[in-house]
């Protein structure tokens, strides 16, 4: 994993250095609804302040389609990012052109500017040379601290890192080597825990870690199509039809490396309030959805993390948003929680369902990378992660 060496070895002190970060988090009247990738960010922003650098943050929000949208300004955030770091944060209109070079030459060593928007302009995403250009000329040196966007090959990411000295942030730094760390230098026994919806979404992760996993336990609705392929019973509960030959193949690999479900937790809806019942995998009734793991299997699963030296857990085992359905999520992020594993969290819709748990604090690292993270999971080599190394 040799990246070119992070910005605290090379002299930032009065340099214009231009920072990729992952701000998009969501807003709720024009407010940060949730400030954990602002959080993250910090200390690369904080450590490149303290060395005198001229920061400069660039980042996208949500899918403006390359027109500029005044409900995703980064506005915002900047006054958010400005509460969190307690020092001034300027914003700059735009994020090229005029009032971006304008406002940087106002920075003086030590202070903030956010621009605007990089997803305004329709060339970040189709990373544009012109773009990327006019993007480097703002600064000097270039940090890439945007693991949850480096699985997109676009200007900001790729293109800036092109044109000027690149190096990695502290964020990216901690979570490739946390994902390093456990799937490609791993205490073992190995565990990895796949949940979600689809199969067909994680086909290659799956594939990608049975080579690595010395067990692999499936949860969530794509247990079903699991079950469904081998000709249990499953009632009325989500099958992916079209994915049941790759549920095959993925189970005929993996032999006896792949756990399923023993039982389920039942209801006749998807909603709350319902009648609950449990049944065994092979045994439920017409009209009744498996939508979370039984007592049973988390028993099974919990004796399964008891014995992992390594932890990797990408995607609910239940439909967590519903509180009758959230207890096999939570019954398995506290086995893994209270084991000695080293425990990675991946995926946005796990680490969400366990920051509600209140337990994000009880794994070694809960990673900020949704789609990044399962690309680095299926085994590809990121974009903003390839243009770092391959940095002049």
């Amino acid at each position: 994993m040799s990246l070119k060496a992070s910005y605290h070895d090379v002299p930032v002190e009065g340099r214009a250095v231009l920072v990729r970060e992952d701000l998009n988090v969501p807003l709720k009247n024009s407010r940060v609804a949730d400030e954990t990738r602002l959080r993250a960010a910090l200390p690369t922003l904080r450590g490149l302040s303290a060395a005198g650098a001229r920061v400069i943050v660039m980042s996208h929000l949500g899918r403006p389609q390359g027109r500029a949208d005044p409900a995703l300004s980064l506005r915002p955030i900047g006054a958010c990012l400005s509460q969190l770091l307690e020092r001034p944060v300027a914003f700059a209109e735009d994020c090229v052109g005029p009032a971006a070079l304008e406002a940087a030459a106002k920075l003086r060593n030590s202070e903030f500017l956010l621009l605007e928007n990089v997803r305004f302009h329709a060339g970040d995403e189709a990373n544009d040379p012109d773009f990327a250009a006019q993007l480097a000329r703002l600064g000097e040196i270039y940090v890439n601290d945007a693991f949850a966007a480096s699985h997109r090959a676009h200007a900001s990411v790729v293109g800036v890192a092109e044109r000027l000295p690149a190096y990695a942030g502290d964020l990216m730094l901690s979570e490739l080597q946390a994902l390093h760390r456990a799937l490609d230098d791993p205490r073992r026994p190995l565990l990895a825990i796949v949940g979600g919806a689809k199969i067909s979404t994680k086909a290659g992760v799956l594939r990608h870690l049975l080579d690595k996993v010395d067990r692999l336990l499936i949860g969530g609705a794509m247990a079903n199509t699991f079950l469904k392929a081998e000709g249990r019973e499953v009632g009325s509960s989500f099958i992916e039809d079209s994915a049941l030959a790759e549920a095959s193949s993925v189970a005929g690999r993996a032999g006896e490396k792949l756990i399923l479900p023993l039982d389920a937790i039942c209801a006749r809806q998807m909603a709350p309030g319902q009648e609950l019942r449990t049944f065994a995998v092979e045994s439920v009734e017409p009209g009744w959805m498996e939508l979370d793991i039984g007592p049973r299997t988390r028993e099974l699963f919990a004796a399964q993390v008891a014995g992992a030296a390594t932890v990797v857990w990408n995607g609910p085992v239940g439909v967590s948003e519903i509180p009758e359905f959230a207890g096999g999520t939570l019954s398995l992020a506290e086995a893994i929680a209270g084991s000695g594993a080293y425990s990675l969290l991946g995926g946005g819709d796990t680490a969400a369902a366990v920051d509600a748990l209140g337990l994000s604090g009880r794994f070694s690292h809960v990673s900020t990378g949704g789609g990044a993270t399962l690309e680095y999971l299926e085994g590809r080599e990121l974009p903003g992660v390839a243009a770092l190394r391959n940095a002049a």
